[in-house]
């Protein structure tokens, strides 16, 4: 008798294999607002993508100009530090900016230490902030920090601006930390140190947010967040967290690095959380390599929503790996020519075409995968492989359309994509 085991019973094969979707989530909403902007955040609003600048804040030109890029490169808020006099005073100045150039995204104030003397000392900034960051770990200590956290609440609640209480473990409240360690240590079987850690990151959290209600603070326009750098520890923090309360969550790596190991980390923790229900915004902070755009964090940002189908922003092009089987370049080259194309002309196409960021594009190499994968596609091309027939198949729709020939292939395509979006997403358009 063989001690392999058994094939797998094919009972299972009676039942459908449900298609995996991310939860549903279950959280207050609040509104953050400029003028006739409202950004929505948590209940049944998409989750947001926020963003925060490098610049000076005292340099106003400098800082408008570069929350600009953000909010074009899909950026639904745009945090700024604000931690001097001089940069609460260029605050409203940067909104002047923003708003003559047509720019209508809320602006977040980021405060630490001294954000209630910036607040009222400089009402104008105060009204020029859409929201305002406080981290409950360095606004004062003892009697000093309740004091000063409720003037900062205060003046939210007067201006009628929505509050991100940001707990972050690089910051975090050394007294809390210190009574929860105290109590650990009192227990029989005492915690491990990163679970007390992890305890006071959400106590810290939910204890501040209790005390900006106790002020007067409308519950509905509390956010938070409770930042850490490591994707295993984010998690468990923001699945506790989403289990106590039914604020909505900012989600986010406090330092998730450079390059790729920015993007694979924050790609890696997000998604698992956003899976499960838990996240309403998102920040991917990574460092810029020297001379990468700042944008660079949205686009990542956005590309990860997208990919877990929570929301379409740009037009999805599947491309191929590449093999043996394509040592030519002309796939690649045609893959990023389409793409880069597609990405540029987005931010007028959303208004004149609505619906075609749900658009899929296929870039295939060769005959194995490339007519499959682009009768998939809205709209897919088939490229030779080594030794194939110098053709490439274009179909449209899940149908052959016509085979494209010669030097000017990636070319005729391009036109075929934007004659496409004319026809498919321009009558829609011009129905409504």
């Amino acid at each position: 008798m063989s001690d392999l085991p058994l094939p797998c019973s094919s009972a299972s094969d009676e039942q459908p294999i449900i298609a995996a979707a991310p939860a549903a989530r279950r959280t207050r909403q609040a509104r953050v607002t400029w003028g006739s902007r409202v950004v929505t955040v948590g209940g049944d609003a998409p989750v947001r993508v926020q963003s925060m600048t490098n610049t000076d804040t005292v340099d106003v030109i400098e800082t408008a100009i570069q929350v600009k890029e953000l909010a074009i490169a899909g950026s639904e808020m745009v945090r700024i530090t604000v931690n001097t006099p001089e940069a609460a005073a260029a605050v409203p100045h940067i909104r002047d900016q923003l708003d003559r150039m047509g720019i209508d995204v809320p602006l977040v104030g980021d405060f630490h230490y001294n954000g209630h003397r910036l607040l009222a000392d400089h009402p104008a900034c105060a009204e020029a902030l859409s929201k305002y960051r406080i981290n409950p770990g360095n606004v004062g200590k003892g009697d000093k920090r309740d004091r000063q956290f409720a003037q900062m609440v205060e003046t939210a609640c007067r201006l009628d601006k929505a509050i991100r209480i940001g707990v972050n473990w690089g910051s975090l409240d050394q007294e809390l930390l210190a009574s929860l360690m105290d109590a650990n240590a009192a227990r029989a079987q005492p915690w491990d140190a990163r679970q007390v850690m992890y305890q006071a990151l959400v106590q810290s959290a939910l204890q501040s947010a209790e005390a900006a209600r106790d002020v007067g603070l409308d519950p509905n326009q509390i956010i938070i967040s409770c930042k850490v750098s490591g994707v295993q520890d984010l998690i468990s923090v923001y699945r506790a967290l989403s289990q106590r309360c039914d604020y909505p969550l900012h989600l986010g790596l406090t330092e998730a690095g450079m390059g790729t190991k920015g993007t694979v980390a924050s790609a890696a923790a997000l998604s698992v959380l956003l899976q499960e229900g838990i996240g309403d915004t998102i920040r991917v902070s990574l460092t810029p390599q020297p001379g990468e755009a700042r944008t660079q964090e949205v686009v990542v940002a956005l590309e990860i929503l997208q990919a877990l189908g929570l929301r379409s922003f740009n037009p999805s092009v599947t491309a191929c790996p590449g093999c043996g089987r394509t040592t030519s370049t002309t796939f690649q080259e045609l893959a990023k020519q389409i793409d880069d194309f597609l990405r540029a002309q987005m931010p007028v196409w959303r208004s004149r075409y609505p619906g075609v960021e749900q658009m899929k594009v296929a870039v295939m190499g060769c005959i194995v995968n490339g007519p499959g994968e682009s009768k998939h596609a809205d709209i897919g091309i088939s490229l030779p492989g080594t030794g194939e027939a110098p053709a490439a198949p274009v179909f449209i729709d899940g149908e052959k359309a016509l085979t494209l020939r010669g030097e000017g292939i990636a070319r005729e395509f391009q036109t075929i994509v934007e004659q496409y979006i004319e026809r498919r997403f321009g009558t829609v358009n011009a129905a409504h």
